[in-house]
């Protein structure tokens, strides 16, 4: 049974249908055209396919879209700004080569965006904490962890903390 369902997401309305059995990483990639979002292990044991819903991070691919239709959804499509300059976040995962094949940076921004709304001093063992449930083949995690530390040091810098 097809419906029609809004979805919020990066603070924009979209209108599509949907059906029952489809989970919210359905809709961002295949009707959305959002493919920030990754699918890999589709069992929420990676966490490429983090996104935020109603800031808090959760894993799309085992998300059934329907129950999502309520929540102001974030990708990491909207973490930069209107006019495409990088986020903070963002830009120190750049500065740190904290993505080598890029797989799973997605989901690690969005688990570390949410974690410096939550705690914007994090500690290296708290930034490590929380990206626990996202897997990286490629970097080690140690260049990932810098980037969010040091995005936690300009973000305060910035806000005159």
């Amino acid at each position: 049974m097809k419906m029609l369902a809004t979805f919020n997401v990066n603070g924009r309305d979209y209108d599509t249908v949907i059906e029952p059995h489809m989970t919210l990483a359905d809709v961002l990639r295949d009707k959305l055209r959002l493919t920030g979002t990754k699918r890999a292990c589709t069992a929420g044991n990676c966490g490429a396919c983090t996104v935020l819903a109603d800031e808090d991070p959760i894993c799309s691919c085992i998300t059934l879209a329907v129950l999502a239709r309520d929540k102001r959804i974030e990708t990491v499509e909207g973490l930069a700004a209107p006019g495409g300059a990088l986020s903070p976040l963002q830009d120190a995962f750049v500065k740190n080569n904290a993505a080598q094949c890029g797989f799973c940076t997605a989901g690690m921004l969005m688990t570390a965006q949410a974690q410096l709304r939550d705690n914007p001093r994090p500690t290296r063992e708290e930034v490590k904490q929380s990206i626990s449930g996202n897997i990286c083949r490629c970097t080690g995690y140690v260049k990932i962890v810098d980037a969010i530390m040091q995005a936690a040091e300009e973000i305060q810098a910035a806000e005159g903390a």
